[in-house]
């Protein structure tokens, strides 16, 4: 190949153009070969000469591939094999446009990996873990909705009336309804999957009556059969959830890795909700939670069947000698966790609606102040909630009811310092350290409902924990609405509710109670429930060993 402009090699003479450039391909054509040489310095001359035209730079010119007779190396791709290939023409538009699909491309293969990891997609996990997904979706989005309705339109006298109205009607009912979702769902040993597609296609009419009547009375009977269906739908998962596990994945792994799925979707679908209450206001938001549970419920009917069997499994209950024979108790360890998670949850649902109130009433006449520092709480408690799944999912807890109990002690240190130190900065610390606290001490309970009740038992135990979970995070939340919204007296009386579940939580663990008929109800869970036991033990009344009691039951694994 000569380039234009250059000498003629011996033999022939090369035709070219001067000063072309970019823009331009250049042709070889063949030429005749040249007679040989015959000296000792000859070389074999090529049987052909190359000349240069030129193409106009369009689809039109034959590759080099095709002129030449060879393959040339493939041009590299920035965006890997499977990915988009790089505009021809690079401008700031099309850059944009080709780098949101390279991202996009990369966080969808990294969302599918995580979803199917560990066996997932082959066990049931992953059809389970879309249908958790879009129901904490749907509870972004309504809260979303609720917020703007009953809270940011309103002055703060007004919304603090309307909140507490919305929880007198569905707080009262809820806390009569609660104690009945556990054992019903119990009886609950076919058609799980129908139950929780239910469920959803009941949010999805309540968020339609709700969209239709938001502005009067027919919102808050709306909004209690959406909050009981949402708590029913968080126990029927619980009790389902045992039957997915995949091979070599504990089962609390796997509920923190749908908590961080749930956390995940609902930071997403929470902010498209708050986009469309922006445009189209409360209705918009609401209509589109109900879009949204109706597919919920699509995903809960793609639920592997085998959810469906239930053989072998028995009742589990909160007395030390339950009223049916057949039902089995806790035991100890998980009274012990239960209450430390249940006190915590106190903390989390005062502190949802107390800041918002505190905020709203110190930030009056500045809407959009309101909303930053909304958001910052709100991120710190996300960012803590994120974390304590991830930690707890990795790290293993020698005593869990232990655990429990440091995590309490912890998040009382930071209620205390935040009654001292009043402000929105330790309002945002609390935030964080309560929701990683109350991550970690639900991953503890976890933890302690997998080692010390049997397989058999698991599920109910796991709903029925978490009915208790949700009810008091409820009743946080109305302790939370009923305080002035002044940062020192809200957070010193939390404290001396903390400050009292820690000091129940202890005398749990030591077979006391503040209270004398609580303390021998406690021994005689410790009795009949308290020590770790084997998985394929399914006898409803578990009993000592013959050499005296095992080691799970001094406290120590």
């Amino acid at each position: 190949m000569v380039p234009p402009g250059s000498a003629d090699p011996p033999g022939g003479a090369a035709r070219g153009r001067p000063g072309w450039s970019g823009g331009r391909r250049r042709r070889d054509v063949p030429r005749p070969p040249s007679r040989p040489s015959t000296g000792p310095s000859a070389r074999p001359e090529a049987p052909t000469r190359w000349r240069s035209e030129w193409y106009p730079d369009d689809e039109d010119a034959p590759p080099s591939s095709a002129r030449h007779g060879f393959t040339e190396p493939p041009r590299p791709r920035t965006a890997g094999d499977d990915g988009p290939a790089p505009p021809r023409k690079l401008t700031v538009t099309r850059v944009v446009f080709w780098r949101g699909r390279v991202f996009t491309r990369r966080a969808v293969r990294a969302y599918r990996g995580a979803l199917h990891a560990d066996g997932a997609d082959r066990s049931g996990l992953a059809a389970l873990t879309r249908a958790v997904m879009l129901n904490y979706a749907t509870d972004a989005t309504l809260a979303v909705a609720l917020a703007n309705t009953l809270f940011f339109s309103a002055a703060t006298a007004e919304s603090k009336t309307k909140v507490a109205l919305y929880l007198l009607v569905t707080v009262a009912p809820f806390a009569l309804v609660a104690p009945v979702i556990g054992p019903a769902l119990d009886r609950v040993q076919q058609g799980r999957r129908v139950a929780l597609a239910v469920s959803c296609l009941g949010q999805a009419l309540a968020a339609v009556v709700m969209a239709l009547h938001y502005g009067d009375w027919l919102l808050y009977p709306a909004a209690l059969a959406t909050m009981v269906l949402s708590k029913s739908f968080t126990v029927l998962k619980a009790a389902v959830t045992p039957r997915v596990l995949p091979e070599g994945i504990t089962l609390v792994k796997t509920n923190a890795r749908l908590t961080v799925f749930g956390l995940a979707a609902s930071a997403v679908f929470g902010a498209l909700a708050a986009g469309l209450a922006k445009l189209s206001g409360s209705p918009g938001a609401l209509w589109f939670t109900a879009v949204l549970a109706v597919v919920d419920a699509a995903l809960c009917l793609r639920i592997p069947s085998w959810v469906e069997v239930t053989e072998g499994e028995v009742a589990t209950s909160l007395r030390a000698r339950p009223r049916r024979p057949r039902r089995t108790p806790m035991g100890g360890r998980v009274l012990v966790a239960l209450c430390g998670n249940g006190t915590i949850r106190l903390l989390t649902g005062f502190l949802t609606l107390f800041a918002a109130f505190v905020v709203k009433a110190q930030t009056e006449h500045s809407p959009l102040r309101q909303v930053l520092l909304l958001g910052m709480i709100g991120a710190a408690a996300g960012i803590g909630n994120f974390l304590g799944n991830a930690v707890g999912a990795r790290v293993h807890f020698g005593r869990p009811d232990q655990a429990v109990i440091g995590c309490l002690s912890g998040v009382l240190a930071a209620t205390v310092l935040a009654a001292v130190l009043p402000g929105i900065v330790t309002a945002a610390v609390l935030g964080l350290i309560g929701a990683t606290g109350s991550a970690l001490a639900k991953v503890s309970l976890d933890a302690t409902i997998q080692d010390d009740l049997p397989e058999a038992a698991r599920a109910s135990a796991f709903g029925r924990s978490e009915t208790v979970l949700q009810l008091t995070w409820v009743f946080g939340g109305a302790l939370g609405v009923l305080l002035p919204p002044t940062y020192w007296i809200g957070f010193t009386v939390m404290s001396a509710v903390l400050a009292l579940g820690l000091a129940q939580t202890v005398l749990y663990r030591q077979g006391a109670s503040l209270l004398g008929y609580l303390g021998r109800w406690t021994r005689l869970a410790d009795r009949f429930g308290r020590g770790r036991r084997e998985p394929e033990h399914t006898s409803p009344l578990p009993t000592e060993p013959a050499g005296g009691r095992s080691e799970g039951a001094t406290g120590t694994t």
